[in-house]
């Protein structure tokens, strides 16, 4: 199953479903249904089965999903049993709220280093994360192992960090920076831009 590539958005429903289920599993639940599940991840029961389904995993009719199984499986698909190293560039106010953000577990992913051109920010360990110079960034990529990467750098230099990251083998690529990037088609990318997510909400809560 894990060597099947899972459409986005059912990745997305399934890290949902994932966080759902903990919070439950922490509430003492052994068991729920579709339709309960539906209900908290806001979405439809079919829509649960056929993406359960995806994943080889079935419920029973009388006692519903096993809370606890199927968090474990969706762990086992997104490759949850092995961790993925992270690198962050960009050290700023941002890069270091998340830093901040991943100084406590995150099962499955680490921030092993963070880099930046800046010397004041660098050879100094920030929220028990060790930082380098952006010159270190090929070597370190090599010598940790690492995969992902994550942009917190300004727009204008965005682009620039971003072929820095695919030159040196990292395989995806997490873009705060407030502009598009141009990568290959082999690279994983996602963009989070606060201020266009903001502006679409006001658009639409102005016509409310």
């Amino acid at each position: 199953m894990n060597s099947k590539v899972i459409p986005v958005k059912t990745v997305e429903r399934l890290v949902l479903y994932k966080r759902l289920l903990r919070d439950l599993l922490g509430k003492g639940e052994q068991c729920l249904y579709s339709h309960q599940l539906a209900e908290l991840a806001k979405n439809t029961p079919a829509q649960v089965r056929r993406d359960l389904m995806t994943i080889g995993y079935a419920g029973s009719p009388r006692k519903g999903y096993g809370v606890q199984e199927l968090i474990d499986r969706i762990s086992e698909v997104l490759e949850e049993t092995r961790e993925h190293r992270i690198a962050l560039v960009g050290i700023g106010n941002l890069g270091r709220a998340i830093l901040s953000y991943f100084n406590y577990k995150h099962q499955g992913l680490a921030i092993v280093a963070a880099f930046d051109s800046d010397p004041s920010r660098t050879d100094r360990v920030i929220t028990g994360c060790r930082c380098f110079h952006t010159n270190e960034f090929a070597a370190k990529v090599k010598e940790l192992d690492i995969s992902i990467g994550i942009i917190t750098v300004p727009a204008d230099r965005a682009q620039g960090v971003a072929d820095m990251m695919v030159a040196a083998g990292v395989k995806g690529v997490l873009n705060f920076a407030p502009v598009p990037l141009s990568l290959p088609e082999h690279i994983f990318t996602d963009r989070i831009d606060i201020t266009m997510a903001l502006e679409k909400i006001a658009y639409f809560a102005s016509r409310k």
